[in-house]
């Protein structure tokens, strides 16, 4: 009875315990959630009429297909959007920023030539080659692109994590939603969103994260 009484007592600490640190790691989880979209909300805009023209405006990359072969609707909406917004003098110039970890895999490339065949002239698109995530692209625009004042488009959720990221660095960062994903691809992608901000509050405020490779000014 003895030993049946310590380990029904031990598995009573062990069910509390992981109780409690579920319970910690969801309110983290809301409360950075919350807190970034609450700060950016002001910046961002779901219509192109209320969107303040840019001289650069910055999109985030994704890959142009799925794991499965399939396009990409959340990198088609964000070209869509980039268009859009360059067509309505919105922005000068686009600057488009991604992953090229390999030769294989470029994605700037990629999105340029999708805004090129959008009928964007190609002199008007600067490509940035390591854009390895949202900070990194955030913060090469104004270290490296030189741009203190940032549009920029990707879907309502980036959007907002970016506008945090810029706010946080003293950069003055608007954005333009493009249209988002409604699929279960897309709540996952959501999902996935809720703990890269809980990240996002490591990278600037304990971490002090900077951008994975700067290099030599580009002026656009």
């Amino acid at each position: 009875m003895g030993r049946m009484s310590s380990l029904l007592r031990y598995l009573r600490i062990l069910v509390f315990t992981t109780f409690l640190s579920g319970t910690v790691a969801l309110t983290l989880i809301f409360l950075c959630d919350t807190h970034i979209s609450r700060v950016s909300s002001p910046a961002i805009h779901e219509e192109l009429t209320e969107v303040p023209p840019h001289y650069v405006a910055l999109v985030p990359g994704c890959s142009p297909v799925t794991r499965n072969g399939r396009g990409n609707l959340y990198f088609s909406h964000r070209i869509n959007a980039a268009a859009e917004a360059f067509h309505a003098g919105k922005c000068r110039y686009l600057l488009v920023s991604g992953d090229n970890g390999s030769k294989e895999y470029n994605e700037p490339e990629a999105m340029k030539q999708a805004l090129v065949s959008r009928g964007i002239p190609p002199s008007r698109i600067y490509k940035d080659h390591a854009g390895f995530r949202t900070l990194d692209s955030i913060l090469r625009a104004n270290k490296i692109f030189g741009q203190n004042r940032i549009l920029v488009i990707s879907q309502k959720f980036h959007n907002e994590r970016a506008v945090y990221i810029g706010k946080y660095h003293g950069l003055t960062v608007s954005a333009y939603n493009a249209k988002d994903v409604e699929s279960f691809g897309g709540i996952r992608t959501k999902l996935r969103e809720k703990l890269a901000r809980v990240k996002t509050q490591i990278d600037l405020r304990i971490t002090k994260s900077e951008p994975k490779y700067l290099g030599h000014p580009v002026k656009i």
